[in-house]
């Protein structure tokens, strides 16, 4: 893991006055760019080739002469091969060169592995390097562990497959793209071995992935994401704030529950 320390020692060769927030340009980046904007910190969106035109064309910041911005929030889109080219030494360096301070929104995790993030990623980040992984369900310290300690409720956990007597939800990655889901549903042992052959045989899901799935009790009400930001720097007020409610739309799943049952 690389330490405070090293962290510290890059940072105080950094220009405090020319700080610029950069980030994987996926999933929330419009969102950093919109509040980094806002707080007065130039942007640096690290795009993909093929998905750079949203951060480097439409949003694209346009500044008045003396530097106030009248639309856009991305200062800067360096266009990539891949994501994971950020890892290499000489876009770090660059980094460092522009005083960069990168947000590890999920993509970057994703993208990148956190084993690379946690020991080769010479770069000061917002947050903590090493929560990165309880982003993980398969880690010991997940996200589930965090809502136990915080004395939140999350859905029961079932075992075992055999175990299944309610409607449950199967979380697991889909088997060809590994940023997607291959979640499924099922009310009995039986039909989780009817939905889990199908969805087998048609390579949606896969052997190892299935056998460390999540099966945990189908709660039926809103679907919605919470975004919070919490600030050890506020000095008045409520250090946590709600920033805003959404809802995630993936792909085609929308329109199919939308359809009516027969």
């Amino acid at each position: 893991m690389i330490g405070t320390d090293d962290i510290a020692a890059i940072v105080e060769e950094y220009d405090r006055l020319k700080l610029r927030i950069g980030m994987t340009a996926s999933h929330s980046a419009l969102d950093i760019c919109d509040g980094a904007i806002e707080e007065g910190f130039p942007t640096v969106a690290y795009c993909k080739e093929g998905r750079h035109k949203t951060y480097a064309n439409y949003f694209k910041t346009h500044r008045s002469s003396s530097g106030r911005v009248l639309r856009g929030m991305v200062d800067k889109a360096i266009v990539l091969n891949d994501f994971n080219d950020v890892l290499s030494e000489e876009l770090q360096h660059e980094m460092r060169k522009r005083n960069v301070i990168y947000i590890p929104n999920r993509s970057f995790t994703s993208y990148s592995s956190i084993d690379d993030i946690e020991h080769r990623f010479h770069v000061p980040m917002f947050g903590s390097r090493n929560m990165l992984r309880m982003e993980e369900r398969t880690e010991d310290q997940d996200y589930y562990w965090i809502l136990e300690k915080a004395g939140l409720p999350y859905p029961d956990k079932i075992d075992s497959p055999e175990e299944i007597d309610c409607l449950v939800i199967v979380k697991l990655h889909h088997a060809q793209k590994k940023l997607e889901r291959g979640f499924f549903t099922c009310a009995s042992f039986q039909e989780y071995q009817q939905k889990s052959a199908a969805l087998l045989s048609e390579g949606v899901i896969d052997q190892a992935s299935l056998d460390g799935a999540r099966i945990e009790r189908y709660v039926i009400g809103p679907v919605f994401n919470l975004n919070f930001f919490y600030s050890p720097l506020a000095e008045e007020g409520e250090r946590l704030e709600l920033l805003g409610v959404d809802w995630r739309f993936e792909s085609s799943l929308d329109g199919h529950v939308r359809l009516p049952a027969p």
